[in-house]
């Protein structure tokens, strides 16, 4: 074992909820040995399958040429990368705040089990992996590459997802504007009625995560998530019929069924093109996204529900069917903009040559290998097997996210739920409630997007992710015990936009459980559990404020104040448990000499998050 394999070994970092990043590695200078053993290597698993690229040879050979294959310079950046300017709004950059300064054509491939020919082949993608052919542990790139790649990524493949989210957005939550509009009164339905429809809506959308993710990792994200939009938008365009409570319950009971499932298979389709890092921000913007779907649907409720009269229908029909056929519209372009990876851009829609040249998927794949190697395990289209569906069911290490998922946004789904028939209840006319929802979700995303980044910044996912709890405490106490039949309708109003516009942690917990499951099937199946979890919080938020209960809820909200107050404790737990779990790993392995480490490396059965050389993010 190499000393220089030792010096690796030391420098490995404990708190980026991956398998150990090395921070610091010196540059390969005069290591003739091992440069030798790495052109090998590349020479093995580049050759052939770069015959097989869609850009052919002479821009293969072009490539291979920018990264130096003659001479070898594996120079590696500097782990942190420091910044005269402000970070993009899209991107983050702890030490950006900092003021320190970069050099923006220096290089910016950063330290990894690749460089080191010793632990290289324990981490080594499969040979079926559909990227492979851009694998290349030698490769190097600038700041300024890597920068304008991302802005790339972001505009090709984030701003689709977030209007896609939207489309989802729009077509399930829809059903508060039409209540508004005497959807309930009309069907003949009460409050009871509203709550088993929405009741019904997320246990739906909760047994279907699952199965849906089953049939995503085989099919690919590329075709299931088009197929489900265009199923989905006749189902809601066809609520223009509803008549009765049958009709609006089985509306709710598909809609959930076929709409589950979207936003975990959309979380594991972004991550085979970003980091870790990355991703938790991005999930920021795309959780804001939700929150812009639901100001446009105020917006648009406001002039559709005004089509009431129109053939003789209600205006709630039309906001149905007009909505409905605008997700049919994305579902169908959803075919062309969504490619299978970040190497199989090239299609009839998107252009034979694809979105990327093959210097920038040569970045792209392995700048997202060197920050989680375990992306490499599974081909994006490879069914998971129902015994890599019982262990990763089995993983009790990611139980504590399902728990928190359970949980932490009920206090404020609760109140959410009824705003718009409570707005109404006041006296706002149907138009005024449709707007004035609108200040708490600007407030709401701003708050959200605020907290993501936050998260990133202290690099503490449990800590902040319990702030929205301690907002919650003093506008549930002022609702459970303030006589609110005595105060202005106004009054209420504003303080029921304040405490609406809470950050979001959904975001950050989703973008958590990615990086605590290590592998690509946990991945899969740890973001559906953890949403299928979402939904159980949504089906008891929705039962909470009873009927025997109105107007003011003072039983349902001692019960908001209790959960409130049992979720942070769960928080602090949760952040006990991954933090006694690093250090039980850092005791074994830190106890551990070189040899046994790679002997370990080389021969253990452990998988994901389960081995030693994994450390839980907290």
């Amino acid at each position: 074992m190499s000393a220089r394999l030792a010096s690796l070994y030391s420098t490995f970092s404990t708190s980026s909820g991956s398998r150990l990043a090395i921070q610091q590695l010196t540059p390969y200078t005069d290591h003739t040995e091992d440069d030798s053993r790495l052109r090998d290597w590349k020479a093995r698993h580049s050759h052939e399958d770069d015959e097989k690229s869609e850009y052919g040879g002479s821009e293969i050979d072009a490539t291979t040429n920018l990264l130096g294959t003659d001479g070898l310079d594996l120079t590696l950046g500097e782990p942190e990368p420091k910044t005269s300017r402000r970070p993009s709004w899209f991107s983050f950059n702890s030490s950006a705040s900092k003021g320190k300064e970069i050099d923006f054509d220096a290089v910016a491939t950063q330290p990894s089990v690749f460089d080191d020919p010793d632990l290289a082949p324990q981490y080594q993608p499969r040979h079926d992996w559909e990227n492979i052919h851009r694998f290349d542990p030698t490769a190097r790139w600038t700041w300024r590459e890597e920068k304008a790649l991302v802005r790339k990524i972001d505009l090709k493949i984030m701003v689709w997802t977030c209007l896609m989210f939207c489309a989802l957005e729009m077509d399930r939550a829809n059903i508060r504007q039409a209540v508004t509009d005497n959807l309930l009164p009309e069907l003949g339905l009460g409050t009871n009625d509203y709550n088993i429809g929405n009741s019904l809506f997320a246990l739906s959308f909760l047994l279907a995560e699952v199965p849906s993710q089953l049939v995503s990792k085989w099919l690919g994200p590329d075709r299931w998530i088009p197929i489900q939009m265009v199923i989905w938008s006749v189902i809601a365009s066809s609520q223009f019929t509803l008549s009765g409570r049958t009709g609006f319950l089985v509306s709710r009971v598909l809609l959930g069924i076929m709409q589950g499932g979207f936003i975990p298979t959309v979380v594991l389709y972004l991550s085979y093109f970003y980091k870790s890092h990355e991703l938790s921000v991005r999930l920021g913007f795309f959780w804001a996204a939700m929150v812009v779907a639901d100001i446009f649907a105020a917006f648009s409720a406001f002039a559709l529900l005004h089509m009431r009269g129109v053939l003789g229908y209600s205006g709630w029909r039309w906001l149905f069917l007009v909505e409905g056929i605008i997700t049919m519209v994305f579902g169908l372009l959803s075919f062309g903009l969504m490619p299978a990876g970040p190497t199989q851009t090239a299609s009839w829609f998107r252009g034979k040559k694809g979105w990327f040249t093959a210097r920038e998927e040569v970045i792209l794949v392995n700048r997202v290998i060197r920050d989680d190697p375990s992306k490499g395990g599974m081909h994006n289209r490879e069914p998971i097997t129902l015994r890599l569906l019982w262990k990763s069911l089995c993983d009790y290490d990611l139980w504590p996210m399902y728990i928190i998922g359970l949980l932490n946004h009920i206090p404020f789904a609760t109140p959410n739920i009824y705003l718009t028939l409570s707005l109404k209840g006041m006296g706002f006319t149907t138009f005024q409630t449709n707007l004035l929802v609108i200040p708490s979700q600007l407030l709401h995303v701003m708050n959200m997007v605020i907290l993501t980044y936050l998260s990133e910044a202290l690099n503490q996912l449990s800590l902040v992710a319990a702030i929205p709890q301690f907002w919650a405490i003093p506008f549930l106490l002022w609702l459970r015990f303030v006589d609110t039949s005595e105060i202005s309708k106004w009054t209420i109003w504003l303080v029921m936009t304040v405490f609406l516009g809470n950050p979001y942690a959904h975001p950050i917990q989703v973008g958590w459980v990615s990086r605590n499951s290590n592998t690509v099937r946990s991945r899969t199946i740890g973001a559906a559990m953890y949403n299928m979890c979402v939904q159980g919080g949504s089906i008891i938020a929705s039962n909470i404020y009873r009927q025997d209960d109105a107007p003011h809820y003072k039983r349902g909200n001692s019960v908001l104040l209790t959960v409130v107050f049992i979720n942070i404790a769960i928080y602090l737990t949760t952040k006990a448990y991954y933090t006694y779990k690093n250090n039980q790993r850092d005791r074994v392995w830190n106890a551990m000499t070189d040899q046994q480490r790679a002997h370990y490396l080389a021969t253990t059965s452990d998988a994901g998050n389960k081995r030693l050389d994994f450390r839980f993010a907290s």
